[in-house]
């Protein structure tokens, strides 16, 4: 589709690309905290509005609602950790949510496999992650959270390599985060991939859900 186009057709899209892309460049940066942290919820803000503008359905409010927490959690986290932490849980249960609801009828024994995984080792590495052990159960708890929504994203009947890979892109970047209270503590590495494995992996999820649902729809 043409740049102009998907601007016509998506500004909410674009202008979340934008505050999402632009954001990862300013963080760190001479902008006041207030600035930045408005900069850094609207990247997942404008896809719940997209969300809503694309698809008129219940559905389409759920995932909205998890992209909102989700905003909400962007930002909180900036201020109390734990927070934060809270915000994105409860997403992450509305997530599971919706992802049960349109569960896969029939599931190959890897697909089985890979979401029976999910489930069990992103908590467990996560609880191994930080060197204070007494953060560790409070950590394992959310894990808890983030692996259920991962495993049911990916063993949803949206698409496995847009919803599914947008939830292990989540994954992979709240794991980033408790590395560094423990073994990247001095790596520059988890700075580096935190925003945009958790940005895209948003996006990915947003666009497959909201994409899938105006195909049944129209197929409907």
């Amino acid at each position: 589709m043409p740049k102009r186009a998907l601007v016509e057709k998506r500004p909410w899209l674009v202008a979340s690309l934008l505050a999402g892309i632009s954001y990862y460049f300013i963080r760190h940066g001479n902008v006041p905290d207030i600035y930045e942290w408005a900069w850094k919820g609207a990247g997942v803000a404008l896809l719940a509005i997209y969300a809503l503008a694309r698809h008129k359905g219940a559905d389409a409010r759920q995932i909205a609602l998890v992209l909102a927490f989700g905003a909400l959690g962007d930002v909180l986290i900036e201020l109390v950790l734990e927070w934060g932490a809270v915000a994105f849980l409860i997403g992450h249960l509305i997530a599971i949510h919706l992802y049960w609801r349109h569960r896969r009828a029939h599931l190959t024994p890897s697909q089985k496999a890979a979401g029976l995984a999910m489930l069990v080792l992103i908590p467990v590495i996560a609880f191994l992650l930080p060197d204070d052990r007494s953060a560790a159960p409070g950590i394992a708890l959310y894990s808890a959270g983030l692996a259920g929504m991962t495993a049911a994203a990916w063993t949803s009947s949206f698409p496995r390599y847009r919803v599914g890979l947008g939830a292990v892109l989540f994954a992979v970047s709240d794991l980033l985060i408790f590395s560094r209270m423990g073994p990247l503590a001095h790596s520059s590495l988890p700075d580096l991939l935190i925003w945009p494995l958790y940005y895209f992996g948003q996006f990915l999820i947003c666009v497959g859900v909201v994409g899938e649902l105006n195909a049944r729809r129209q197929a409907g």
